[in-house]
């Protein structure tokens, strides 16, 4: 498979909270770079196109673009 990324991904585990259109839901990322990262949501449906990603461990908050969803896995690009 061709390596399409511009920057290499740093595979992590962490739990994260959504927030977005009034509500919030959890999440677990699963690989980060400087630009974006890769989550696991329950219900990908539900996701706004744009919401606040905030990382359980180190409470650090992204505002997100979502760029790709596949099942419940979602790509976002941070702005």
């Amino acid at each position: 498979m061709v390596e399409r990324r511009k920057l290499p991904r740093i595979e992590v585990d962490e739990p994260a909270y959504i927030y977005g259109d009034g509500s919030s839901i959890t999440c677990r990322v699963t690989n980060v770079t400087a630009e974006g990262a890769a989550m696991d949501v329950p219900n990908a449906s539900f996701l706004p196109e744009r919401f606040q990603l905030m990382t359980a461990n180190d409470r650090v908050i992204q505002n997100c673009r979502v760029i790709w969803i596949s099942q419940n896995r979602v790509g976002v690009e941070f702005e």
